[in-house]
């Protein structure tokens, strides 16, 4: 991999993660400093990697000077920074992102005497968009990170932050030029900076988070409808979803490109799935209702997921190696790393990286009390058990299937800029695709079920020379005959066909 997405790594309460900031400058201290950013920054420059921080800007912690100066009235220069009612707003039990957990999306201050809005927690009061200092402000927040060094920005709640605040606007409900001017600040101070928007939206607004030649807008956006289609594939042993949502995607412009993921920071957010569907999910990856959350979600990692089936993870993680776009990774996934869930919401799936079988995981030196989270100790997952130091031995670990993995996707430009078909590959269990591109194409084939099957894809290209085997979960014939595959029980194979 290439580049290091940071979670908000500025100063905060820490209520949520860090996504609640109390100041854009600065780094928290519990972190270290802008001094030790700018080293983290140089000793990445010589490692040929890149850095992007999460861009958090949709609101604030209702600690951040800024509220803190609103709070005193209409007569404060950051009063209408925020978002504000005089009177009780009809929607205040409604559009609230974690249901179930806060259920009101606006609080009254008995402070100011009125009502602000937060989407989100109500310690995470809204920023007001809309007020050209507002815009000003973040603009110059981009500016200063990328002066720094930061090649880019993963865009928090990118439609929250694009949705019209005082309805003013134009009648639109969501400011996409804001996002135009996000991505020319961007650009203006590093031509090659990346927005990466977390947008989980309907097909027909996605491509409006890309733009166009003449507006571009965001770089990447996550693929939330592809990796929910993953997520039921899975569950059914059955590549279909996949295979349809593939087909259905949205072309993008020749600029922009899907950032693909099986797990984040967050849940699992089955929510564009159908209640039914949603079910099947959970009976196969969360059956326990702890497992499960906001009535929509999973907040849990893959591997347990899986069972700790090395043959699916091996498997599932192939498949997102393969599929068009970028692939996002979370911290832990290559070593298999598990979830606590005697953590509170999505805290499950943040615990410290297991580093090695030393105390706190080789983590931190800190005192137990002082650690973000508290370690995995036992169990399957406990950091004895399942650590990085013990894996980069093992040859036969996750991790080096991971780097002989992101080692062979490195040498097959076609998955991320070349043009990907769905083949037809005569077995409901078996996604087949081809990513072409100006040195031949690749044929993907994945076996989502545990039985061993023969598939011959329809509409493979014959080239003048041989296919040759560039990964595979097992040992296959080295002379492919196209016309009668060989895959393993949850099994999969890339194969290069030479123009």
């Amino acid at each position: 991999m290439s580049t290091i997405w940071l979670n908000p790594i500025y100063p905060s309460p820490r209520q949520d993660g860090g996504y609640d900031v109390t100041g854009y400058y600065d780094v928290d201290p519990r972190l270290g400093s802008l001094g030790d950013f700018a080293e983290l920054l140089d000793q990445a420059d010589e490692l040929g990697m890149r850095i992007i921080l999460d861009l958090v800007v949709n609101h604030t912690s209702d600690q951040h000077p800024w509220f803190q100066s609103a709070l005193r009235g209409p007569g404060s220069p950051h009063h209408d920074w925020y978002v504000w009612s005089r009177e009780e707003p009809a929607d205040r039990w409604t559009g609230g992102v974690f249901p179930g957990v806060e259920h009101e999306t606006w609080t009254f201050s008995e402070q100011a005497g009125l009502w602000y809005r937060h989407r989100f927690y109500r310690f995470q009061p809204d920023l007001n968009t809309e007020h050209p200092l507002v815009r000003a402000e973040i603009r110059k927040i981009m500016a200063f990170w990328l002066r720094l060094g930061v090649a880019g920005f993963r865009i928090d709640g990118a439609p929250f932050l694009l949705e019209r605040r005082t309805g003013n606007g134009s009648g639109d409900l969501y400011d996409y030029q804001f996002l135009c001017e996000l991505r020319e600040t961007a650009s203006w101070r590093r031509a090659d900076a990346v927005l990466l928007a977390e947008a989980n939206v309907a097909d027909h607004e996605l491509l409006e988070y890309f733009g166009s030649t003449e507006a571009s807008r965001a770089t990447m956006v996550f693929a939330f409808r592809l990796n929910q289609a993953v997520m039921l594939a899975l569950a059914r042993q059955d590549a279909g979803p996949i295979r349809d949502t593939l087909i259905e995607l949205p072309e993008l412009p020749r600029q922009a490109q899907w950032a693909t993921f099986l797990r984040n920071h967050d849940e699992v957010d089955l929510g564009r799935l159908t209640p039914a569907e949603r079910e099947e999910v959970f009976a196969a990856f969360g059956p326990d209702p702890d497992m499960q959350i906001y009535h929509r979600g999973l907040r849990r990692r893959l591997a347990p997921m899986l069972g700790n089936d090395r043959r699916r993870l091996e498997l599932a993680y192939s498949l997102l190696l393969s599929l068009p776009g970028t692939p996002v990774l979370r911290y832990g996934d290559e070593i298999g790393m598990g979830e606590n869930l005697a953590l509170p919401e999505r805290e499950s799936i943040r615990t410290p990286m297991q580093w090695a079988d030393l105390p706190h995981a080789g983590f931190s030196t800190a005192e137990h009390t002082d650690l973000v989270a508290p370690v995995i100790t036992g169990g399957a997952h406990g950091y004895a058990t399942v650590n990085v130091t013990d894996e980069r031995l093992d040859p036969h670990s996750l991790l080096t299937w991971f780097e002989r993995m992101l080692h062979t996707r490195r040498e097959c430009g076609e998955i991320g800029c070349g043009d990907h078909t769905v083949l037809d590959s005569g077995n409901p269990a078996v996604l087949a695709h081809l990513a072409a591109g100006e040195r031949g194409a690749i044929l993907f084939l994945h076996n989502l079920s545990p039985h061993p099957c023969r598939v011959a894809p329809a509409g493979v290209p014959a080239g003048e020379r041989p296919p040759l085997n560039l990964a595979a979960d097992g040992d296959y014939d080295k002379d492919v005959d196209l016309d009668s595959l060989a895959l393993n029980g949850y099994g999969y194979r890339w194969l290069r066909l030479p123009a």
